[in-house]
């Protein structure tokens, strides 16, 4: 079920959400024809999806994101922006903080690859970000559906899928020359304890899909359900 299919404001539309659980958006394909203009919709001339802001940040995360597909949706984004995917401390102390009771190895999982990443670049497998070097993590689109797992409510659980770019800022401003670009990532997500967790529960990700590439011009694209993200200014 296609979780980001909203109006203008990027804002899914959804039903009235139980007291403590997310809100389920409507199912069916969305328009072809976006407002005022002939030809298919794509993620660059559909509606975007606006990010509810945080309310707060704890523990190197953003925190105090509703029970709604847009709260699920703005959750996913802040944290793969503000993952500290080059320093396995902060890592850890971010993990912890999101993910659910029930997924402690994917913590350690996380961690592990964030140290054999260090490894490969030439830096010891534990410590920080390197003196100087800045990086920067955008998020450029999102894709968003509920899993049919059973004995959840639909959008209680959902995976999101997103497209970003990475890259660096050197010590006097210099711009990254060998930018990540178009990469892709997905985590599945489960409202718990008052918020969005991170889960890898084996009854959660053999639901997962795999999405079609993200192209902003695609009209298949938008049909599998891509939104370009647009934070609140």
């Amino acid at each position: 079920m296609l979780l980001n299919d909203g109006g203008g404001s990027g804002t899914p539309a959804a039903g009235a959400a139980a007291s403590g659980a997310p809100g389920q958006a409507p199912s069916g394909a969305p328009s072809m024809s976006a407002p005022g203009k002939q030809g298919p919709k794509t993620p660059e001339t559909g509606f975007k999806m606006v990010l509810d802001k945080p309310k707060d940040h704890a523990n190197g995360v953003a925190t105090g994101f509703a029970p709604s597909p847009t709260g699920a949706i703005s959750a996913a984004v802040y944290w793969w922006e503000e993952y500290a995917w080059l320093d396995d401390q902060k890592a850890r102390q971010q993990l912890e903080a999101v993910v659910s009771p029930d997924s402690k190895d994917y913590i350690d999982h996380q961690v592990s690859e964030v140290r054999k990443l260090r490894e490969g670049i030439g830096l010891p497998p534990s410590g920080g970000t390197p003196s100087g070097i800045t990086f920067t993590t955008s998020v450029i689109a999102e894709r968003t559906y509920s899993l049919p797992v059973e004995g959840e409510k639909p959008g209680a659980v959902v995976e999101v899928w997103l497209a970003y770019d990475r890259y660096a800022t050197g010590p006097n401003g210099q711009p990254d020359e060998k930018p990540l670009k178009n990469q892709l990532t997905n985590v599945i997500l489960r409202w718990q304890n008052g918020m969005w967790r991170i889960t890898n529960q084996p009854d959660y990700v053999k639901h997962s899909n795999y999405p079609m590439t993200y192209s902003p011009g695609s009209a298949t694209a938008w049909l599998d359900g891509w939104r370009q993200v647009q934070h609140a200014g």
